[in-house]
C-alpha cells in the first residue's frame, strides 16, 4: 500500500469518526440530562418537578436539570469539544513523531552535509510522524535526482521542491481535519447559551408580570435556567477556543519544521551539484 492510499484511508476514517461521533454524543448528552441530572433522587420528594434537594451533589445536578431543554444540547456540545480535542491531540502527537523535531532536522542536515542520504533516511524511520514522512519522500527524490544526469541542476531542484509541496499537501490536511468542529463549538455554544438565557429571562419576567403577587417559584426557575445555560455555554466556548489555539500552534510548529527541513535539503542539493 503506497503513501497516497494510506493518507486517503486515514482521511476517510477521520471523516467517518466525525459522522459517527456527533450523533452518538447528542444521544449521550440527552441521556445524561434525563437519567443523571433528572434522576428523582436529586429532587425533593423524588419528583423532578420539585426543587432540587438542599445539599450535596444532587443539589448541583438538579439545579443544572432545571436549566431546561437547552441544557442537553449544551451538554452534547461540551462532549463534542472534549471528544474532538482528544482525537486531535492523539493525531497531532502522532504526527509530531518521536523525540525533538528540531534535533531531527539537525541530524538530517548533518547526514546530508556528509553525503549520507541512506543515513538521513534511517533517521526518518526512527523519527516517524508527519515531518519524517515528508522529509523521507523528499530524500527519495533527492536520491533519484542525484542519479539523474539528463536534467540540469535547476530542473532537478524544481523536481525536489515539487515533491516537497506534494508531500506537504498530503500531510497537512490530516492535521487540520476536524479542527473546524472545535472552532464551531466555540461560537455555537455561546449562541445557544444566549438562546437559553433569553428563554429563561422570558420565564422570569412572565412570573413577575403575573396578576397578584409574583410567582416566586417560576421566577427562581426562570433565573436559574438563564444562568445555568449561560455558564455551560461560556464554559464550553472557553474550552473550545483554548484547545483550537493549542492545536493550531502545534500544527504551525510542525509546518515550520517541515519548511526548514525542505529548505535545507534543496539548498544542500543545489550546493552539491554546482
Amino acid at each position: 500500500m503506497n503513501k497516497v492510499q494510506t493518507q486517503k484511508q486515514e482521511s476517510k476514517f477521520q471523516s467517518m469518526f466525525a459522522s459517527f461521533a456527533i450523533p452518538v454524543l447528542v444521544v449521550v448528552g440527552i441521556c445524561i440530562y434525563l437519567f443523571v441530572l433528572g434522576s428523582p433522587s436529586n429532587f425533593e420528594g423524588g419528583d423532578p418537578k420539585n426543587h432540587p434537594i438542599p445539599d450535596g451533589v444532587g443539589h448541583v445536578l438538579g439545579l443544572i436539570y432545571k436549566g431546561g431543554f437547552i441544557v442537553p444540547i449544551l451538554i452534547s456540545l461540551v462532549l463534542m469539544s472534549i471528544t474532538f480535542s482528544i482525537e486531535r491531540f492523539l493525531t497531532i502527537t502522532k504526527a509530531s513523531g518521536k523525540g525533538s523535531a528540531e534535533a531531527f532536522v539537525r541530524k538530517i542536515q548533518s547526514q546530508l552535509s556528509a553525503g549520507n542520504i541512506d543515513g538521513a533516511l534511517a533517521e526518518c524511520d526512527k523519527q516517524q510522524g508527519s515531518v519524517a514522512n515528508v522529509v523521507k519522500s523528499v530524500l527519495h527524490k533527492y536520491k533519484e535526482m542525484s542519479a539523474n544526469k539528463e536534467m540540469n541542476t535547476d530542473q532537478r531542484v524544481l523536481a525536489i521542491q515539487k515533491e516537497l509541496e506534494e508531500s506537504v499537501s498530503l500531510e497537512l490536511p490530516m492535521l487540520e481535519k476536524n479542527l473546524v468542529i472545535i472552532a464551531t463549538m466555540a461560537s455555537v455554544s455561546t449562541l445557544i447559551a444566549l438562546l437559553g438565557t433569553v428563554l429563561g429571562m422570558i420565564k422570569a419576567f412572565s412570573a413577575l408580570a403575573s396578576a397578584g403577587s409574583p410567582d416566586s417559584v417560576a421566577l427562581a426557575n426562570g433565573i436559574s435556567e438563564a444562568l445555568i445555560n449561560t455558564a455551560l455555554g461560556i464554559g464550553n466556548s472557553a474550552i473550545a477556543i483554548i484547545m483550537y489555539n493549542v492545536f493550531t500552534t502545534k500544527i504551525d510548529k510542525i509546518t515550520y519544521t517541515i519548511d526548514e527541513a525542505g529548505f535545507s535539503i534543496t539548498q544542500q542539493f543545489a550546493a552539491s551539484n554546482k
